[in-house]
C-alpha cells in the first residue's frame, strides 16, 4: 500500500486528534445580506487555498430556502470579501429546490466540488467540477440509488446521499472518498469523475451508542487529510435527536488505516467543537455547528462551519497548541 502525493514535503503538521480549535471570538464572520439570494442564511462553508488566499464556497438562500453556493475571498483567513453573484445554483430537476453544503479539493490546478442537490423529497449527492471556482461544469447525482440512511432509517424510501469528502492523494493509484449522513460510506475512483461506491450493506461508520454525541447520525466534514504518521484524518458532524424533535449538531474525528481505509483506528469519544455561542443556538436550526471546510494557512489550521443554519463561524488551531498542559 503507498499513500501518494505529489509533495510529500508540503504536508502541513497534523496529528490526530487535530486541534484544539479555538472559536474565533468575533464569529460570526459572514451573515445573511441584502435582500436576494443570501439574505435569509449563509451558512456551511466549503474552503481551500487559492493564490494565498483563503476561498469560500458557502450555502446562502433567502426566505424560500433555496440554496445557491457563494464565493468569497480573504487574505487572513477571519475577513472575507464576498462575490457578488452565486457561483453555483440550481439549473437542474434534481435540485430544483437547491445546492446545498459543499465540499471541496483540489487536484492538479481542478476543483471537485461535491454537493447535494435537493428536490424537497430526495437529497442526491453531485459533483460539479472547475479550473476558476468561478464557473463550475456539473456532472449530476454521484449515486443515485444510494441511501446512507439505510442501516438505521429515516422514514424515506431514497435515494439519500451527502457529503462527500475527497481524499487529495491517491491510494493505491486511485482516489478515495468518504460520504453520507446517517450513516458513513466510502468510495474510489480512477478520474475523480465516475466513482465506485461500497456496498449499501457495509457502512464505514454507523451512528454512535445511545446517549453519545452521534447516536442519532454521523455525517462527512469536510474533505479528509493525512496525518504525519502517515493516516487519514477524517472530521466527521455528528447528531443526537431530543424528544420534542429538535436536534444538536457537534464535530467529532475520526482516524482511519490507509492500508484499510474502511477500518477505524481511533475516533475522539467528545466533540471538539459544539454549539456554545448565541448563533450556534439560535437560527433556522437551533444547536447546530456544522462543519464543512478545513484547510492549513499560514501556520494556522482553520475550520469554517455554519452556525445554526444561519450564519458562518470559524475556529482555529495554530499548529503547537495543545489539548491539556500538566500543572506543575
Amino acid at each position: 500500500m503507498s499513500t501518494q502525493q505529489s509533495d510529500p514535503h508540503s504536508r502541513p503538521h497534523a496529528q490526530f486528534p487535530l486541534g484544539p480549535f479555538t472559536p474565533y471570538e468575533q464569529n460570526p464572520i459572514l451573515r445573511p445580506q441584502g435582500d436576494g439570494w443570501e439574505s435569509s442564511s449563509v451558512y456551511n462553508p466549503a474552503a481551500v487555498v487559492k493564490d494565498d488566499q483563503v476561498v469560500l464556497l458557502y450555502r446562502a438562500h433567502a426566505d424560500d430556502i433555496v440554496s445557491h453556493v457563494g464565493l468569497a475571498t480573504s487574505d487572513d483567513g477571519i475577513h472575507f470579501e464576498r462575490h457578488p453573484e452565486p457561483v453555483l445554483s440550481p439549473t437542474e430537476d434534481y435540485e430544483r429546490y437547491g445546492a446545498e453544503d459543499p465540499r471541496v479539493t483540489e487536484i492538479d490546478g481542478t476543483y471537485y466540488l461535491t454537493y447535494t442537490g435537493w428536490d424537497r423529497v430526495n437529497a442526491r449527492l453531485c459533483l460539479a467540477t472547475s479550473t476558476d471556482l468561478l464557473t463550475w461544469t456539473k456532472h449530476g447525482p454521484m449515486f443515485p440509488d444510494f441511501n446512507t440512511f439505510l442501516p438505521q432509517g429515516n422514514g424515506i424510501d431514497g435515494p439519500w446521499s451527502k457529503a462527500g469528502g475527497i481524499l487529495r492523494e491517491k491510494v493505491d493509484g486511485r482516489y478515495l472518498m468518504y460520504f453520507g449522513e446517517g450513516s458513513i460510506y466510502h468510495a474510489w475512483s480512477d478520474d475523480l469523475i465516475h466513482w465506485e461506491p461500497c456496498s449499501n450493506e457495509e457502512p464505514v461508520m454507523v451512528p454512535t451508542p445511545a446517549g453519545t454525541f452521534g447516536d442519532f447520525l454521523v455525517e462527512v466534514g469536510p474533505p479528509p487529510i493525512v496525518t504525519d504518521n502517515g493516516l487519514i484524518l477524517l472530521v466527521n458532524n455528528a447528531a443526537v435527536r431530543f424528544e420534542d424533535g429538535t436536534v444538536r449538531y457537534t464535530a467529532g474525528q475520526l482516524l482511519f488505516d490507509p492500508a484499510d481505509p474502511a477500518r477505524i483506528l481511533a475516533e475522539m469519544k467528545r466533540p471538539w467543537l459544539e454549539p456554545s455561542t448565541y448563533e450556534d443556538q439560535h437560527g433556522l436550526v437551533s444547536n447546530v455547528t456544522f462543519v464543512e471546510g478545513l484547510v492549513h494557512f499560514k501556520d494556522t489550521w482553520f475550520a469554517y462551519y455554519g452556525q445554526s443554519d444561519s450564519t458562518l463561524g470559524v475556529a482555529t488551531y495554530r499548529v503547537g497548541e495543545r489539548y491539556s498542559t500538566l500543572g506543575s
